[in-house]
């Protein structure tokens, strides 16, 4: 479906090279019709080798392409959207991945009608990833299918059809692996406070950490049951539990998934 699509991908970071990286590794594209821009000659050099795509520095070159992936900061994206106005066909399916931007913002601003707002987050980078989106209403059920081909190179997508959930997905999914690493982090550390050779308090939390997603992923139990199972009367993990719900553990991660919410709402202005 996307092996005739030609693609450019305006930034050249860490989420744009999990993007290349996943549709080459899954042939879903030919390397030869991937274009990636950005400022930096050595960034582009260094992908142009790695994946044997085309890189430039003129964002205008990658504008042409049948899919067009924005994958700048938000802090920028003002100037590369000014650059980019009335530059773009109008047939062209553009994709965001700009955190806090708003379909209406990406399309007054391009002149055009096609654009897909989308949240992906870090895991993407070894195809682990999860990935919300939405798209106007002017996107046919076809072209809906092959972004969704697309998104699928980061790991599983999910389609949302209101796009206040986007901010939501920012905050939660977009922002989460900064909190499990720091929780992990705090893991690692109170392991080796205790005792535990940093090499095998690391092991211990990551495997830990990785079992327990994969666990709940395929048990049928809530959430909650599956906690209970491990948590025996007066055992160890309940006087743990008791401690983190005694110091304000829920409260600080709500907390905090609102205050990253808040200012995704804050950066789509």
């Amino acid at each position: 479906m996307l092996q005739k699509t030609t693609f450019g991908i305006i930034g050249s970071g860490k989420m744009s090279e999990a993007i290349i990286s996943g549709l080459i590794s899954k042939k879903l594209v030919h390397p030869k019709n991937i274009t990636a821009t950005g400022p930096r000659q050595e960034r582009g050099t260094e992908l142009e080798k790695k994946y044997n795509i085309a890189t430039a520095q003129n964002n205008l070159i990658a504008a042409t392409r049948d899919i067009i992936i924005l994958a700048v900061k938000p802090q920028v994206v003002n100037k590369i959207l000014n650059e980019l106005k009335e530059k773009i066909s109008k047939k062209a399916i553009i994709i965001s991945i700009i955190a806090g931007i708003s379909l209406e913002k990406i399309s007054t601003s391009l002149g055009c009608n096609q654009i897909v707002r989308s949240m992906p987050n870090t895991p993407g980078r070894i195809n682990k990833g999860i990935t919300v989106w939405t798209c106007d209403k002017q996107i046919t059920r076809q072209k809906r299918r092959k972004i969704a081909l697309l998104l699928s190179a980061l790991g599983e997508e999910v389609f949302v059809e209101e796009e206040k959930y986007l901010d939501m997905a920012t905050a939660l999914s977009g922002s989460g692996p900064a909190y499990s690493f720091l929780f992990m982090e705090a893991l690692v550390d109170a392991g080796v406070r205790i005792g535990l050779p940093r090499y095998l308090s690391e092991k211990l939390v990551i495997e830990t950490v990785i079992g327990s997603g994969q666990y709940a992923k395929e048990s049928k139990n809530h959430l909650a049951q599956l906690r209970n199972d491990v948590t025996s009367p007066a055992g160890t993990s309940a006087e743990a539990l008791y401690q983190l719900d005694k110091t304000g553990f829920r409260t600080a991660i709500s907390e905090a998934v609102s205050a990253a919410h808040k200012r995704s709402l804050e950066l789509g202005k």
